[in-house]
């Protein structure tokens, strides 16, 4: 991991494409700005964790999708 100080308005670049930028900073909380292209995704940490488990659950739930298709007698 590599750790960096900056201040407001200081940026950091990551490659040559995404740009974060220090906008705020107070007490314990920091606003970071993220420029990155539209086809890069950009998440908190917890909502791409929210993310993976329902994706997880969806994969898992395939079974169970079946079983409910043959209780209410669909056709293969």
């Amino acid at each position: 991991m590599l750790i960096l100080s900056r201040k407001v308005d200081e940026k950091i670049k990551i490659g040559t494409d995404i740009t974060l930028t220090i906008i705020e900073i107070h007490g314990d909380q920091v606003k970071i700005g993220v420029e990155a292209p539209k086809n890069v995704k950009v998440f908190r940490q917890e909502v791409y964790d929210s993310i993976q488990a329902q994706n997880r659950e969806a994969a898992a739930g395939t079974a169970t999708l079946e079983a409910l298709s043959k209780l209410l007698g669909a056709k293969d």
